[in-house]
C-alpha cells in the first residue's frame, strides 16, 4: 500500500517535470535563430557541425578534424582544371543491361536522377596551368561508382583518344568495385581498361592515377593501380577486398590504418600522398616534368635553375672566408692516405644524396615504393629538372642522426630499394629522361628479410636492365661505394667519384678479415685495394674526380655542388646528343673493356 502511494506521487511529479521540459524546449525553439537549410552540415568523421561555406572554401575538408569529404566529379574537375578549359566527352551513353537483370534499369534511372550524371564517371580534356591533359573522375553518388560496361567504355575511349592525340591521362579512382548486376561483362572492363592503358604506355604517354576514398575491388585490380605515377589522398581506403570481407574471411580484427593510403605508401604501392589543396600544383609539376621536346638535348630545355642560388653563393663565400681565417685542417698539397679517404667518406657530417639533389636540381618530387612489397628508406628517388630539362634522380641515402640512420638502414638498401630504383630508371627510359644516381652505401643489406626477398636477384636485375637503358646514365660516388650494393646503381655511361670517396670490392675491414684473418689491418688493406678516386681514375674504372678543396661538409657543400653542376652540364651536352641505341652500345663497350 505504501509502495502504491509513492508510485502515484512520483508519477505526478514526473508528469509535471516532463510538461515543464517540453514547454522550455518550445520556448527555446521559438527563440532560436532560423538556420537556412544546407547552411550547416555534420562531419561524418568527427561528428561536429560545420559551416558549409567553410567546407567548400577548404577543398571539402573538415576544418575541425581535417577529414576528407567525397567530392562530386564536376567539383573535382573545378579544383584541378583551368577555368573554362574542361571539355566533356561521351556525356550520354545508352543504358547497358547485358544480363537483362530485373530492376537494374530502374536502379540506373534513380541513380541518374539523384546524381544528375549519365554514368559513374565523367571524362574529357582540360588544361592544368596551361598543359592539356585527358581526365576521368569517378563519382561515388552513382551506384558507389561501381564499374560496369559504360564506365569501362568511357575510360577506354578516353585513353584511346589520349593515345591518338599524344596526351597524358589523369584518372581519379573512387569505387566499390565491379557492378554486380552486369556479372562477367563488368569483370571484362578490368581487362579492357588495362589493355588500353598498356597501349597508351607503349606509345610513351604519361598516365597518373589518383586514388581517393574508397578505391576497392576490380577498380583497384585494374586501371587504378597501373599509373606511371600513383598518387593518393590522405587517409583514403585502398584495397582489393574490403575490410569487412577480410575480417569475415579470416575471423580477425584488422590493425589500425590497414588499407589506408599511408599503409600503401609504406608497403611500396603508392608514389606519394598529396593533400587536396596541393593537388593541382602537384599535377601541374608532374605534367611539366613529362613534357617532351623535339629532341632530348639539353639545349632544347636550356633555362637557369630557379633554386635560390644567392643563398648558396652567400653560404659559399662565408665558408671560404671562414676557411681562410682558420686555415685548413690539412696543409695545402698534403697527400691523404687511402685510410684517410675511408674515414672521410664515412664522416657523420658528410653531405648525403638529398643534399646534392636539393643543391643542384629544381622541382624535385620524391616517389616511393617498388610496387611489390615495400618502400625502402635507404634509396630516395624521383623526378626533377636540371636547367629546365627533366631528369630522374636516385640516391642511396644515409641518415644524419640516429633516428634517420635507423629509417635509412644506415644507407644499406634492401631488395625493395633496388627494385624501386630500377622502376624509376625504367620510367625515365619510357619518357626519355636522363638518369643521375648518387652512390653512397657501405654495401647491400645482408639481413634475413633481404635474403628472403631476393637480394641477389634484385642486384643482378639492376645490372641486367641498366646495361641497355636507352637514356644517358650518370653515377657519382659521393661517399662509400661498397661492393655489388654500389655497382647496382653504377652501370652508367660515366662514373664519377668525389675526391674523398671510396669504391671497393668490399670494406677494408672485410678485406683484411678474409685475406689476413685480422680486421685491425684495415688501413693496410685500404692501401693495397686501390679504392680511392685518384687510383680508380688511373685504372680507368671512373671518368672524373670531383675535387674537394676541403673535405665535404655542410659548409663546403655549395662550392662542391657548383663544381658538380658544371660537370653535369658538360655530361648532358655530350650524351643527350646520342640516340638510345648508341647510348646503350657505349655503355656496353665501357664495361666490356674490363
Amino acid at each position: 500500500m505504501l509502495r502504491d502511494m509513492f508510485k502515484k506521487t512520483y508519477t505526478k511529479i514526473d508528469m509535471k517535470y516532463r510538461a515543464g521540459e517540453k514547454e522550455s524546449a518550445r520556448t527555446a525553439e521559438e527563440d532560436a535563430p532560423v538556420i537556412p537549410a544546407g547552411l550547416w552540415k555534420k562531419c561524418n568523421k568527427c561528428g561536429k557541425p560545420i559551416y558549409t561555406d567553410d567546407v567548400r572554401a577548404n577543398f571539402y575538408i573538415c576544418p575541425k578534424c581535417g577529414g576528407y569529404f567525397r567530392v562530386h566529379a564536376y567539383r573535382r574537375i573545378e579544383m584541378i582544371a583551368d577555368e573554362g578549359s574542361f571539355e566533356e566527352w561521351d556525356k550520354f551513353m545508352q543504358v547497358s543491361n547485358p544480363l537483362s537483370f530485373p530492376g537494374y534499369e530502374k536502379k540506373l534511372a534513380a541513380a541518374r536522377e539523384k546524381s544528375q550524371l549519365n554514368e559513374a564517371i565523367v571524362t574529357g580534356s582540360c588544361t592544368i596551368h596551361g598543359q592539356k591533359t585527358v581526365v576521368g573522375v569517378c563519382d561515388a553518388r552513382f551506384l558507389m561508382s561501381s564499374m560496369g560496361h559504360n564506365v569501362g567504355e568511357k575510360i577506354t575511349r578516353a585513353v584511346e583518344r589520349a593515345t591518338e592525340e599524344k596526351l597524358p591521362v589523369i584518372l581519379f579512382a573512387c569505387s566499390g568495385g565491379a557492378r554486380m548486376q552486369e556479372g562477367m561483362v563488368s569483370l571484362m572492363q578490368m581487362a579492357k581498361t588495362s589493355a588500353a592503358l598498356k597501349r597508351h604506355h607503349e606509345a610513351g604517354q604519361l598516365y597518373v592515377s589518383v586514388l581517393t576514398d574508397p578505391t576497392t575491388g576490380g577498380v583497384t585490380a585494374s586501371f587504378a593501380m597501373l599509373g606511371d605515377i600513383i598518387l593518393a589522398e590522405p587517409g583514403a581506403l585502398i584495397g582489393f577486398a574490403g575490410p569487412r570481407v577480410i575480417e569475415q574471411t579470416i575471423g580477425q580484427k584488422l590493425p589500425e590504418g590497414f588499407q589506408r593510403a599511408e599503409f600503401l605508401v609504406e608497403h611500396g604501392f603508392v608514389d606519394k600522398i598529396v593533400k587536396r589543396e596541393e593537388l593541382k600544383e602537384t599535377l601541374a609539376m608532374i605534367l611539366k616534368l613529362h613534357k617532351k621536346p623535339e629532341s632530348g638535348c639539353l639545349a632544347d630545355w636550356k633555362t637557369e635553375n630557379t633554386v635560390d642560388r644567392a643563398a648558396f653563393e652567400e653560404k659559399e663565400q662565408n665558408s671560404s672566408a671562414k676557411r681562410a681565417h682558420h686555415g685548413s685542417g690539412k696543409a695545402a698539397g698534403a697527400i691523404r692516405s687511402a685510410w684517410d679517404s675511408v674515414l672521410l667518406s664515412r664522416k657523420a657530417d658528410r653531405p648525403v644524396a638529398t643534399d646534392y639533389i636539393n643543391a643542384i636540381f629544381d622541382d624535385f618530387m620524391e616517389f616511393h615504393g617498388d610496387r611489390y612489397c615495400k618502400d625502402d628508406g635507404a634509396i630516395v628517388g624521383g623526378i626533377a629538372s636540371f636547367h629546365g630539362m627533366p631528369v630522374t634522380v636516385i640516391g642511396q641515402e644515409k641518415g644524419k642522426n640516429t633516428k634517420d640512420n635507423i629509417k635509412r638502414n644506415f644507407g644499406m638498401p634492401s631488395p625493395d630499394g633496388y627494385r624501386k630504383a630500377l622502376r624509376l630508371m625504367k620510367q625515365a627510359e619510357t619518357f626519355g629522361r636522363p638518369v643521375v644516381c648518387f652512390v653512397d652505401t657501405p654495401g647491400a643489406f645482408c639481413g634475413l628479410e633481404a635474403e628472403e626477398r631476393g637480394q641477389g636477384e634484385a642486384i643482378a636485375r639492376n645490372l641486367f636492365e641498366m646495361s641497355d637503358l636507352t637514356v644517358p646514365v650518370l653515377s657519382i660516388v659521393i661517399g662509400e661505394g661498397g661492393s655489388g650494393g654500389a655497382l647496382a646503381m653504377a652501370v652508367a655511361n660515366e662514373v664519377w667519384m668525389m675526391e674523398n670517396a671510396v669504391y671497393s670490392v668490399l670494406s677494408p675491414e672485410g678485406f683484411a678479415s678474409i685475406l689476413w684473418k685480422d680486421s685491425k689491418r684495415a688501413d693496410e688493406a685500404a692501401r693495397v685495394m686501390k679504392m680511392t678516386a685518384a687510383e680508380l681514375k688511373e685504372l680507368g674504372i671512373i671518368e672524373r674526380v670531383i675535387p674537394e678543396p676541403e673535405p665535404a661538409d655542410p659548409e663546403t657543400l655549395p662550392e662542391i655542388a657548383k663544381t658538380m653542376e658544371n660537370a653535369m652540364e658538360e655530361f648532358f651536352e655530350a650524351w643527350t646528343q646520342l640516340d638510345g641505341k648508341t647510348l646503350a652500345e657505349r655503355r656496353y663497350e665501357r664495361f666490356r673493356k674490363f
